[in-house]
């Protein structure tokens, strides 16, 4: 009979008083106890290192992974832009998990062994080369997956692996012995049919299917936002599907501007000729629905009860997206129950070998 894992979180402007109540929470720490997950809002990320040796000794777990966020994710709860901690200890064989050494550049992820299935990672967002990393450390894995978050922060972008690191890719490497299933949701729902870029320079679409690319857009947002663009910013976005995705994801970018005269469309990412877009909304019905169908997709593949999880959600979603405090993470509680549940809100989602934007990824371990 597998037991559920240890988890607690609190706020308080004094991290050695968050750190007293979490432990407080914790009460007696599990023998079998051997990885934690440490998640901390910015406000602390110049105590880190102390944070970090204390939950080290406090708890007797050496091996640690985590990061910094502007907000933070618990069962049912989430604490954004306050002085937060969330923390969970997973009871995992030692032979079943390794620490992954910071990835800096491809060649780091070239020199690591190919004998892990499946990685929890947090990713520093100044590095440029972030996805290449996310997808050479995919082609190591066997399951493909590799899934996190980058660091958020209104100060420096710090993650855990052992220590307190930055620059790179670093986290956790399971075993396939290792019971889990892993989903996202994406948040946003398509407005039309998938068009053909036909001519595109950089992030600056020209036409779609032959077309005026905005023109096309017009067309698809409809009169009211079309009398005024302006309104459709935070409303409106393009999806960029992904290739050889049987699930139908896209990856969610934003509209940067718009070029009236010359009927041009830039967007947050490059794009060539050939590529597909589609024009997508965001609004808080739609990222329920997908949110409860990734949660009633994620609850069927498990085939023994959960024994906790990490929620990766983006920085635009939450209160932001779903209207009201907590909104996101009681939905997770109310559909799958009362699991430990740790995690924090990103600054880029990854899933599979893919970093995304407006997703929520959640990985549960059984």
């Amino acid at each position: 009979m597998t037991t559920p894992f240890k988890s607690a979180h609190a706020a308080h402007a004094d991290w050695t008083q968050a750190a007293q109540a979490c432990m407080h929470q914790l009460g007696a720490i599990p023998s079998a106890a051997t990885l934690g997950f440490l998640y901390v809002a910015d406000a602390y990320v110049g105590e880190l290192d102390a944070i970090l040796d204390f939950f080290k000794s406090a708890t007797g777990v050496q091996h640690w992974t985590g990061s910094v966020g502007v907000g933070i994710c618990a069962t049912g709860v989430e604490y954004l832009e306050q002085p937060a901690m969330a923390v969970m200890l997973g009871e995992f064989d030692p032979v079943d998990f390794s620490m992954l050494p910071v990835l800096r550049i491809p060649q780091d992820v070239d020199a690591l062994s190919s004998d892990k299935y499946f990685a929890v990672v947090h990713g520093d967002p100044s590095n440029n080369r972030i996805q290449e990393l996310i997808q050479g450390l995919s082609e190591k894995m066997s399951s493909g997956f590799v899934v996190g978050g980058l660091s958020s922060s209104n100060g420096e972008n710090s993650q855990i692996s052992d220590g307190v690191v930055s620059g790179g890719l670093s986290g956790v490497l399971f075993s396939e012995r290792v019971k889990l299933a892993t989903r996202l949701t994406q948040g946003v729902s398509p407005l039309g049919p998938r068009h053909l870029i036909t001519t595109a320079n950089k992030n600056v679409i020209g036409s779609l299917d032959h077309r005026p690319a905005l023109d096309v857009m017009k067309e698809e947002i409809g009169e009211v936002l079309t009398r005024d663009l302006r309104r459709a910013a935070g409303y409106i976005f393009v999806g960029l599907p992904v290739r050889g995705s049987d699930t139908g994801d896209y990856l969610v970018r934003n509209i940067l501007g718009v070029d009236p005269q010359n009927n041009l469309v830039a967007i947050g990412e490059y794009v060539e000729t050939g590529d597909e877009l589609l024009f997508c909304r965001r609004d808080q019905q739609t990222a329920e629905d997908d949110l409860q169908r990734m949660l009633v997709a994620i609850g069927a593949q498990l085939d023994a009860p959960i024994r906790g999880g990490v929620y990766y959600s983006c920085l635009g979603r939450g209160q932001h997206m779903f209207g009201v405090p907590n909104r996101e993470l009681e939905l997770i509680r109310d559909t799958l129950g009362d699991f430990p549940l740790v995690g924090f809100f990103a600054n880029g989602e990854i899933s599979y070998n893919r970093l995304y934007g407006y997703t929520g990824v959640l990985t549960l371990f059984a």
